[in-house]
């Protein structure tokens, strides 16, 4: 029944039944990863006490006020991540892209880092509460998507390569900008600066993760229906406009849901590496390159390959937890070194 509603959906209908199949394994192993990630941790939940726990007892308040929020902000973070990994890696028709290339992850720790160390001297913390710090992320994230849409004009000009140029730079002004307030940081600043790049998921809470996951859902759908476009699109540009796209709309689209789910992810959790570039390669090593199949697929392996890194981050060191980002850069960094070797070679 389930392979039937994936085949009928609008968006797969140039998968094939191979890629199908692989999509509903990704789904049930997302199902089971997400049970197994709420109920291990330092404390332990059995499935009968998952639903059965009264709202006053202390396991219920850590499940339903701390893990599942934490859980769900993982499951949306990986799926962001790795769906705009594959569309990026199919705009900018380079297997090596990811989310940072275009600036977006970069402007958003910026405006992080910059909260962190001078926040009590811009704005007063009782303003915005604890929301001062994502929404500070958010801004940088929506500074660079403005940059880039002004020195492209309308993400049009001179094609995809002045597109990544713009956003080479926008990373080295980003990197600069935080080495400068590294730099005069305090100890305790540089600690929580420090921690931050690394990526967690333990201040999540559902009045920070409940528009978050409404804004990135809406523009994880409004991406997938270009799935066929970006196939079209590896012809390269001209041909793709001669098939019937408009690429400059394409682009636009494209850019702005990565940027949005990528800014508000960076702003939640902290910079992770790794998950955009690797999780698409992932995808397309078991299934192949088709983008009908690549975009889901790839959302589904991230929201799996992310709640199970947390998970690893809490249980490894239980009651201490490692940060995220050192979980997926120690998996991503021998996959990129294995992935140029074998581009090399190709």
């Amino acid at each position: 029944m389930l392979r039937s509603l994936l085949k009928g959906s609008a968006f797969l209908q140039y998968a094939n039944p191979l890629q199908i199949s692989i999509l509903i394994v990704f789904i049930f192993s997302l199902i089971l990863i997400f049970f197994s990630s709420i109920s291990l941790g330092s404390f332990s939940f059995t499935f009968q006490e998952l639903f059965n726990g009264g709202s006053e007892t202390l396991d219920s308040i850590v499940l339903f006020e701390i893990r599942i929020p934490r859980v769900l902000l993982a499951a949306f973070v990986g799926a962001s991540l790795g769906l705009s990994g594959a569309s990026l890696q199919g705009l900018f028709r380079n297997p090596l892209a990811d989310p940072g290339l275009i600036g977006v992850s970069a402007g958003a720790a910026l405006g992080a880092s910059l909260i962190i160390v001078l926040g009590s001297d811009l704005i007063p913390d009782f303003i915005f509460g604890t929301l001062v710090l994502p929404l500070s992320a958010i801004l940088g994230a929506s500074l660079v998507i403005s940059l880039l849409y002004i020195f492209t004009q309308g993400f049009g000009y001179q094609g995809i390569t002045y597109m990544l140029l713009v956003g080479i730079a926008v990373n080295a002004f980003a990197s600069v900008g935080i080495g400068i307030l590294t730099y005069i940081s305090t100890d305790s600043e540089l600690r929580g600066l420090t921690f931050w790049t690394m990526g967690s998921f333990g201040g999540s809470s559902w009045q920070l993760i409940i528009p978050a996951l409404i804004i990135i859902s809406l523009a994880m759908f409004w991406m997938i229906p270009s799935a066929r476009k970006l196939d079209l699109l590896q012809l390269g540009e001209p041909e793709a406009y001669r098939l019937g796209v408009d690429v400059k709309k394409l682009k636009f689209k494209v850019i702005i849901s990565s940027a949005v789910t990528v800014g508000i992810s960076v702003s939640l959790s902290g910079m992770i590496g790794f998950v955009g570039l690797v999780v698409p390669h992932l995808v397309r090593l078991l299934g192949g390159v088709n983008h009908s199949y690549l975009l889901p697929g790839s959302a589904l392996l991230g929201a799996s390959l992310m709640m199970a890194a947390d998970l690893l981050s809490r249980i490894l060191i239980q009651p201490a937890e490692l940060p995220v980002g050192l979980i997926t850069s120690a998996i991503g960094a021998p996959f990129f070194l294995w992935l140029i070797f074998r581009i090399r070679k190709a």
